[in-house]
């Protein structure tokens, strides 16, 4: 599962790059029978709740159009919390 993360990372830095934002952290979570894809993104100042709208429908496309991962899962995106 690694090396799939790392091509989601290779996919998904340059059109998040273009949004000045980072991608901090993808993972891989199961939970009982869920499976869940979790990206957490974040930016300089913040990011908020319509940046991770505007992300989601650009990361969203290029996941579905790759299709890395056969299995169905839930995908998470997040910013990264701020102390």
């Amino acid at each position: 599962m690694e090396s799939v993360l790392n091509k989601i990372r290779e996919l998904i830095v340059e059109p998040m790059k273009e949004m000045d934002i980072i991608v901090d952290n993808i993972e891989w979570v199961v939970e009982g029978k869920y499976k869940y894809l979790k990206i957490t993104l974040d930016r300089v100042n913040g990011i908020d709740i319509d940046t991770i709208v505007d992300a989601t429908n650009i990361i969203n496309p290029i996941l579905d159009e790759h299709d890395l991962i056969k299995d169905e899962y839930i995908l998470d995106i997040s910013s990264k919390e701020r102390g």
